[in-house]
């Protein structure tokens, strides 16, 4: 079927559709009691996400029409955050996996691999008193989200809930185009399942080829590595996590969706080599600056998929140490690779006049330049040069040297990658 770019071509039918899913080597899971009642609920959020100008690739558009995203929820948590600090900002911890995260529609940090446009920190998204993500009911916890510190309220919303209307809701949310938080170890946010529509732009703009090979990293729920099982079969999908829990929980929700694809347990930063080569790398948790070990995992001519600053950047591999491209127009703001080292310290804002902070283009600016452009030297570039968006920016790789640049690689503006005194992002 070629590139995931918009196409011309018409909605598969019925006939091609079960012919799609069989490729793909997905076996029957367990009876699935909420079958029928969700399969209208995801009809309704998959008219949602291509009325706002997704999906416009019909073997996407399958997926997400056929992968149930409720049996990758069983449970989850709906969170309140009253900020004490007045501060916005993305939280430590992971995301669809554990090294990973995301942000919703108005940017909340809720975990794995989603992400809106506001980046306000959620903090904790939603645990028992004692911080276990099991725990029942309601509870709240305090949490410090990388600046944003505040209290978090928690509803728990499950499959399994004795009461009717609690279980109406359950599956309600599970079907709405917003991030949920899943899971939450001593007071920080580990996993979510992202928002459907930005995980459908990440999975267009990743472009993939009938039998490309696809690493993912950040496992999370194991949602986002079903839609790619369903698009390209299972054997050709490899999805890896830090946290052994989260990839075992991963496995079983795949598994009682009908998938099987690879499941690893590793460093996000050091991929998987077991599996490699690969054709296309998608992460859901943001880097400082590219991990070498995924370009020399890649084929020539593939494509790396990341969040950085505040942006997805693509870039096109030319070998084991070149790389090259333009972050999309997309704001995503997510939590940074876990294990990298020490939580990033605030970027600097004093002396800004709060107007240009409300604008998402200087704020992705002060991000991407953070630790190597004063702050007053980013506000004077960016009127200068007209407010540049996000698709101005590019990244090139050169060996051992990363730099991020606006309008040409080697043009009048360049930052090496990577900030030397780990400044977290301003959001």
């Amino acid at each position: 079927m070629g590139s995931t770019g918009g196409g011309t071509r018409s909605a598969p039918d019925a006939a091609e559709r079960v012919a799609r899913r069989q490729g793909t080597g997905r076996r029957a899971g367990p009876a699935d009691p909420y079958a029928q009642e969700a399969a209208a609920v995801r009809t309704g959020l998959v008219r949602e996400i291509v009325a706002g100008g997704g999906l416009t690739d019909p073997a996407w558009r399958a997926a997400f029409e056929e992968v149930p995203r409720h049996l990758f929820v069983p449970y989850y948590f709906e969170t309140e955050e009253t900020e004490e600090t007045g501060e916005t900002g993305e939280t430590g911890g992971a995301g669809e996996t554990s090294a990973a995260g995301g942000a919703g529609t108005d940017g909340r940090a809720v975990g794995d691999g989603g992400a809106g446009t506001d980046g306000r920190a959620v903090g904790d998204g939603g645990a028992g008193g004692d911080g276990r993500a099991d725990a029942p009911g309601g509870a709240s916890a305090t949490g410090e989200g990388g600046g944003a510190r505040g209290t978090v309220g928690c509803t728990r919303l499950w499959r399994d809930d004795p009461h009717p209307l609690r279980r109406a809701r359950w599956l309600a949310g599970a079907y709405a185009d917003v991030p949920l938080a899943t899971r939450v170890r001593d007071g920080e946010l580990i996993t979510s399942s992202s928002q459907p529509s930005l995980m459908a732009r990440m999975l267009q703009a990743l472009r993939v080829r009938d039998g490309d090979r696809v690493l993912e990293i950040g496992a999370g729920t194991g949602y986002n590595a079903a839609l790619l099982a369903h698009r390209l079969g299972e054997a050709h999908v490899t999805t890896l996590d830090l946290d052994p829990e989260i990839t075992e929980a991963a496995r079983n929700h795949l598994a009682a969706a009908g998938f099987r694809p690879a499941v690893v347990t590793g460093d996000g930063a050091r991929g998987c080599p077991l599996h490699a080569p690969y054709d296309r790398i998608i992460a859901t948790c943001a880097v400082a600056s590219v991990p070498p070990a995924w370009l020399g995992q890649c084929r020539p001519d593939a494509l790396i998929l990341t969040p950085l600053a505040t942006g997805l950047i693509t870039l096109r591999v030319a070998d084991a140490r070149h790389a090259e491209g333009r972050f999309l127009a997309t704001p995503a703001y997510f939590v940074p690779l876990r294990g990298s080292g020490p939580p990033p310290e605030r970027v600097p804002t004093c002396g800004l006049p709060s107007r240009p902070l409300l604008d998402d283009s200087f704020r992705f600016l002060l991000n991407l330049a953070a630790g190597h452009l004063e702050p007053v030297e980013a506000l004077a570039l960016w009127e200068h040069e007209g407010r540049p968006g996000r698709e101005r920016y590019g990244v090139t790789v050169r060996g051992e040297r990363q730099w991020a640049w606006l309008d040409e690689p080697e043009g009048a503006y360049g930052w090496p990658l990577g900030p030397p005194d780990r400044l977290q992002s301003f959001v």
